[in-house]
């Protein structure tokens, strides 16, 4: 057996201090869209995970409780470095934003009721909605190898923007509920192909 990694495995962070740098610079990127910044930091720059990892990490992140993009930095770090990688991502994450954020929360006091400040607010508002979209749109590929098909993801996406961008209701539950049913239905298609005879 061949000790040769595959071609298209993804490559690893070279320390807890490599990503705790990558986490930062990821972190003084994520303005708005972060989704956006994630996907092709981690995905296509660094390649330190695959689209499809990147998915199954990025619907683990949004389930569990505190920011998304935190969660999935911890879930990196852990993965590669245990504790002290979990530690170095979260670290790099919060540290340098928490000092940005304060300074630019001192300075905007200031400028605040300003209607220059206010329409350049809403401005990047309309941004960030345009890099979730553009994104959401470079990872449906990734949906091709999914074990519901493009048909039931198409389903549970469709049921998710719905209930939360028309409808109105509470993320959680929907998140639970969309999130449950493709969890059974996935679990159900995983056992019916472990039956299969190879």
């Amino acid at each position: 057996m061949s000790d040769a990694t595959p071609a298209d495995a993804p490559a690893a962070p070279r320390s807890p201090a490599a990503l705790f740098w990558a986490c930062t610079v990821l972190a003084l990127q994520g303005f708005g869209g972060v989704l956006a910044v994630v996907q092709h930091e981690l995905v296509e720059r660094r390649r330190w995970l695959t689209r499809e990892q990147f998915l199954e990490d990025w619907a683990a992140a949004q389930v569990l409780p505190g920011p998304n993009v935190v969660n999935l930095a911890l879930m990196i770090g852990g993965r590669h470095f245990g504790w002290r990688g979990a530690v170095a991502a979260l670290s790099g994450m919060l540290l340098a934003p928490l000092v940005l954020l304060l300074a630019i929360a001192v300075a905007f006091s200031h400028v605040a009721a300003h209607p220059v400040a206010q329409g350049a607010l809403r401005g990047m508002g309309a941004v960030a909605a345009g890099l979730i979209v553009g994104t959401a749109l470079r990872l449906l590929p990734a949906l091709a190898g999914n074990v519901l098909g493009l048909a039931w993801c198409a389903v549970l996406g469709g049921a998710t923007f719905v209930a939360v961008a028309i409808l109105r209701w509470p993320l959680a539950a929907v998140l639970a509920v969309t999130g449950g049913v493709g969890w059974a239905l996935a679990a159900r298609r995983l056992r019916h192909r472990a039956k299969e005879p190879v």
